[in-house]
């Protein structure tokens, strides 16, 4: 199935009818490198893909004229809002308190607008002025460079954190490492193991209704829009996972939920935003997991020159660099 086939039925039944006929009139070349879909009232429609964004015209063709640009219109950003709710605002109050929507095929829609507060917490947010339709992608075999540094036969899986700016390919790589380490890797003489995995936004696993619509392979538990500290510590007494993959650590009980599962003899796979392992040493509660090494490898991802760059990957016990790219050229490992 080409992207153009794949947004048809995926993220195109959510967006405003309008926006649809322009991004769907787009140049193939510009569909099947999109990474976002940007709407904001009063500004041109944008398509990102790789570090460049395109605005659209009417007829779909990218333009450099913001004369010829078609403006996004608040008709626009209301329709697609309840086109994801389903009319139902109300039902997807969490939602927007957190202010995204994750919807088939794991797309995850941001919004912008006006906060409402009470008690000094966002509660909400109102007049939605931006969107951003960030779409995900699944490409089979998006980890075959890093699964080497991964694992070890015939089952031994390394703790390992993914380290990445945003849009540097994190949630892709999580979900092929998923289906790899389910499936069982031959050429590394690796055996399937049993994977938990927590997908506290649905982007991981796209479930549709509680079941995945991302090729994870035939052994893997998911818990779908559940919070990570909870989902893992819920798998592991549940469904006796030999490895547990999540994304976006960050607070206090995601490190404590990590440790508890090293504890327990599982293994951990899990990303976190940043550039490296000392940017992220400098953040609360991650930075002590770098701290203690309680990971075995670092894998830093990068976009330059393209997403998912795999710029090192490096052995956190012996400090041994295992992999690193410079200027696109591998000087070891």
């Amino acid at each position: 199935m080409n992207r153009a086939s794949a947004l048809e039925k995926t993220i195109f039944p959510v967006m405003a009818p309008t926006v649809v006929g322009i991004v769907r009139a787009a140049p193939d070349w510009l569909l099947e490198t999109a990474t976002e879909i940007r709407l904001r009232v009063g500004q041109g429609l944008l398509i990102v893909a790789g570090n460049r964004d395109f605005t659209l015209g009417t007829d779909g063709r990218p333009v450099t004229n913001m004369a010829a640009a078609y403006i996004c219109r608040q008709e626009d950003l209301g329709q697609t809002l309840q086109l994801i709710s389903r009319n139902s605002l109300y039902a997807f109050e969490e939602e927007m308190r957190q202010g995204f929507f994750t919807v088939q095929g794991g797309h995850r829609i941001g919004l912008a607008g006006q906060a409402i507060m009470a008690g000094g917490e966002l509660k909400a947010l109102k007049n939605i002025s931006a969107m951003n339709i960030r779409l995900a992608r699944e490409i089979i075999g998006a980890a075959d460079k890093i699964m080497p540094y991964l694992v070890a036969a015939p089952n031994r899986v390394y703790n390992t954190l993914l380290i990445g700016p945003p849009r540097s390919g994190k949630t892709t790589l999580l979900r092929d490492i998923a289906r790899q380490l389910s499936t069982g890797i031959p050429r590394l003489n690796f055996s399937a193991v049993q994977v938990g995995l927590v997908d506290e936004r649905s982007e991981i696993a796209a479930c549709r209704d509680g079941i995945p619509s991302a090729d994870l392979g035939p052994r893997v538990d998911v818990l779908d829009g559940c919070p990570k500290a909870k989902g893992m510590l819920m798998l592991i007494r549940t469904m006796g996972p030999q490895v547990v993959i999540t994304d976006e650590l960050g607070r206090e009980a995601d490190a404590n939920a990590v440790q508890e599962a090293l504890h327990a003899g599982v293994s951990v796979v899990a990303s976190v935003h940043g550039r490296s392992p000392e940017d992220v040493l400098g953040r609360p509660f991650i930075g002590e997991l770098i701290c203690r090494k309680v990971f075995d490898r670092y894998v830093v991802l990068g976009v330059t020159p393209d997403i998912g760059t795999i710029e090192s990957i490096r052995d956190n016990k012996d400090n041994e660099m295992r992999h690193l790219h410079k200027n696109g050229v591998r000087e070891c490992g």
